[in-house]
């Protein structure tokens, strides 16, 4: 049984409870089976010795993921090849694809928590009333340790974009 955090952050103003651990700055990141496509899924194993940057949002289809999504793939641009952004949703593959297509988003992997939401549950940003990964950041080093850890205690914010490019640049 995974550990449930109640009201650990809200939605509009409104408790949410997040399932699994509460993670830190200095754990070792849990690995991971995310969906890349409806057949191929892809490990934390699979950016090995790069600087990631795993941006977590709710839903593409939202104005705040979308935003999101936006600045890191700007962002990303200007990181260079040894970072690998990441975004992970419980959106479905090709709904991801379809966005991304939209979007022009060309630097960000979109990467799908759909199948089994193992992903939230390892890092601790499941959302248990609507089956969806609460919004964060988690910056990780070539070695898989993480360096930066926000989770947002309000479903509908921005993060802190700043702070977390500051952390993966620091990593340079």
């Amino acid at each position: 049984m995974s550990q449930e955090r109640n009201q650990a952050a809200s939605f509009k103003g409104n408790p949410i409870t997040l399932i699994g651990p509460e993670l830190q700055a200095g754990d070792q990141a849990p690995d991971f089976q995310l969906s890349k496509s409806l057949v191929e899924t892809v490990s934390l194993k699979d950016y090995a010795g790069k600087i990631k940057l795993i941006s977590v949002v709710p839903s593409i289809d939202t104005g705040v993921c979308d935003a999101q999504t936006r600045r890191f793939n700007e962002e990303a641009a200007k990181l260079g090849e040894q970072v690998q952004v990441l975004t992970v949703s419980a959106d479905l593959p090709f709904a991801q694809a379809r966005w991304c297509g939209a979007a022009g988003i060309d630097r960000v992997v979109l990467l799908s928590d759909y199948k089994d939401n193992s992903f939230g549950k390892a890092y601790g940003v499941l959302i248990k009333e609507f089956a969806l990964d609460m919004r964060s950041i988690f910056v990780l080093d070539a070695s898989d340790k993480i360096v930066y850890v926000e989770v947002l205690k309000e479903m509908t914010e921005h993060p802190d974009y700043d702070a977390a490019v500051a952390a993966v640049r620091e990593l340079l």
